[in-house]
């Protein structure tokens, strides 16, 4: 069943590569089915790469075909820079982005292991052309929907197939790890609530917004748990202002009861059963109650290691990969589950701040143009880019974000990309 992953793969890069470089063609209207919308060949491969950026397309031999697949995803999205009449949409926060890009170049001069250090720096890419791709082929609001609404449908069929388990069997490999999974949902998610609240079909969009909240509870996946809800928090605050804080202050007190109430949460969350809601009230509750999973030991072993003494520049970009590559770490892992701490193994402080300042950027931007705008594709963009990029952000504190990029960091900054299109079309 692997080997049709191979198959995937040369479709979808062969149509992708047909359509980015055609004239054009039509899809169905996602705000009216009864038509067809012309579209530029451009935006048809937009809507192709961004609706289908949960496939891995993975193989366990031979090619390794996620890094081929997101190679040519960043060699297609340049080339359609240069295709596509519009130009990119420039702002703070994509030079902030450039800035991060060469200072991670920078590590490669210093690192142990440079041919990792490209494949590091090859995830940190992707969403950076993906939101300049997006900002330049993303005008109108018919092709933000169809965009949205493709990756929806995606997601929703990977999470059918997974919770019927007929993905062994019918899907091995197509779709990224259930982890990478349940932090796209969460783009999602955000992307469904704002239908909900921007459209007519009440009925439909907060089905889907409570389905993609579902999996990380039903899998018992604390990280997206946890981003998930501070997506809604955020979503909430942007919609509400200051009306939100009750709303927030209820989304954390029912956060800490399931914590505590729901059997499966409190087994992964706590070290011993003896730990109640009381000692959390009291502050008794600490960090040598919380069942890390080695990861508390794992982090402080990759900083003595790579951080200590080297604060501020790190050891080298693709020095933590290629430790626990080619070493057998903690019981042979080859991911650090902590986004966070490879950023200061790799890139020190200054990587890791550079990186906070890009996403604090990209949040008090949306922010900006939610408040002022009164397009409502804009706004909708707007509160989608920045709820989903502070929940995926939360994200990288306990797992491996950057490595499945191509379905999770390309979410908030395809969005983000998309919002920047749209309000220079509003603009026009």
């Amino acid at each position: 069943m692997y080997l049709l992953n191979y198959l995937y793969f040369l479709v979808i890069t062969i149509l992708g590569f047909v359509w980015l470089t055609s004239s054009g063609g039509y899809m169905k209207n996602p705000l009216n089915k009864e038509q067809m919308m012309r579209m530029s060949g451009p935006e048809m491969f937009w809507v192709l790469t961004f609706g289908t950026g949960l496939l891995a397309l993975s193989a366990p031999a031979g090619l390794d075909l996620m890094a081929i697949r997101l190679l040519v995803l960043e060699v297609f999205c340049l080339i359609g820079l240069f295709i596509t009449k519009q130009k990119p949409q420039w702002n703070v926060a994509s030079i902030i982005y450039a800035a991060y890009l060469v200072w991670l170049i920078i590590g490669l001069t210093y690192s142990p292991a440079p041919a990792y250090g490209i494949r590091v720096i090859l995830k940190y890419l992707y969403p950076l052309v993906i939101m300049l791709f997006a900002s330049a082929v993303v005008r109108n609001k018919e092709v933000f929907i169809k965009a949205s609404l493709v990756a929806r449908v995606v997601a929703f069929v990977s999470l059918i197939i997974n919770v019927t388990y007929l993905e062994r069997y019918i899907a091995p490999g197509v779709f990224w790890y259930g982890t990478a999974r349940a932090i796209n949902y969460i783009s999602i998610c955000m992307f469904s609530l704002a239908l909900f609240y921007y459209t007519d079909e009440k009925k439909k969009n907060a089905f889907y917004t409570v389905l993609f909240m579902l999996p990380c509870f039903l899998w018992v996946f604390r990280t997206s748990i946890m981003g998930t809800g501070i997506a809604l928090m955020t979503f909430a605050f942007l919609k509400y202002k200051a009306k939100s804080l009750p709303m927030i202050f209820g989304m954390l007190v029912c956060g800490a009861i399931l914590v505590f109430t729901v059997p499966s949460l409190r087994e992964k969350m706590f070290v011993s059963d003896s730990v109640t809601i009381e000692d959390l009230q009291s502050g008794q509750l600490s960090k040598d109650d919380i069942n890390s999973n080695a990861r508390y030991a794992l982090w402080e072993h990759l900083e003595d290691k790579f951080y200590k003494g080297n604060e501020l520049t790190g050891s080298g970009i693709g020095s933590v990969q290629n430790y626990m590559y080619n070493n057998f770490v903690f019981g042979g892992l080859q991911v650090p589950h902590g986004d966070f701490v490879q950023m200061k193994c790799d890139s020190g402080l200054i990587g890791l701040i550079i990186y906070i300042v890009l996403i604090l950027s990209v949040v008090i931007h949306t922010f900006s143009v939610f408040n002022s705008t009164c397009d409502s594709a804009v706004k909708m963009c707007a509160i989608v880019a920045g709820s989903s990029m502070l929940g995926v952000f939360a994200t990288l504190y306990s797992d491996n974000v950057v490595n499945y990029s191509m379905a999770t960091l390309s979410m908030p900054f395809g969005f983000y990309g998309m919002m920047l299109g749209l309000q220079k079309g509003v603009r026009k």
